[in-house]
């Protein structure tokens, strides 16, 4: 277990789930297109860095379950720091090439949580996938196009990524 610590505490647990969220710069909205080179950059190091679960890019902030990788040359859990940092810094230098601009794209700090025992993954995953149903964006989670699920075991194949099929 490691804590770390700038405007907000950041407790990471090994082996745990952990819930995390981030916010665009003064809650700045995405267009649809820079919502889509977000989740490609959630989901880029998934099965690498961290076994991703679930993620949403909503228009001014994500929503992420991941479970942090050992770093075997390291021989280290990956920290979630390296993880935010990057995916935020390769979403905004994608974002901001777009854009022939420069500057920050996210807030500096970002939310997490390890996911205890008592909360169900489920129950997490669920909240995350009705985001953008509580928001207006979409009737059903599946009609969002920048929401990714890790696909469910089934007793004939290991879990694979899927994306949304729409994107």
């Amino acid at each position: 277990m490691s804590l770390h610590r700038r405007n907000l505490p950041h407790l990471q647990r090994d082996y745990r789930p952990h819930f995390m969220t981030f916010c665009t710069k003064h809650r700045q909205c995405l267009p649809g297109w820079a919502r889509s080179i977000v989740l490609g950059c959630c989901v880029h190091d998934h099965g690498t860095k961290y076994n991703l679960r679930v993620a949403v890019v909503m228009p001014d902030h994500v929503h992420l379950i991941l479970t942090p990788l050992v770093d075997n040359a390291r021989r280290t859990m990956i920290s979630l720091s390296e993880i935010m940092k990057g995916i935020k810094s390769s979403s905004s230098h994608a974002i901001n090439r777009q854009l022939n601009r420069s500057g920050a794209v996210w807030q500096e700090e970002s939310f997490d949580r390890v996911l205890r025992l008592s909360e169900t993954l489920d129950a997490k995953i669920a909240y995350i996938l009705a985001n953008p149903v509580r928001k207006g964006l979409a009737n059903v989670p599946s009609e969002y196009p920048w929401l990714w699920q890790m696909a469910a075991k089934s007793a004939s194949s290991e879990a694979e990524p899927r994306r949304n099929p729409d994107t």
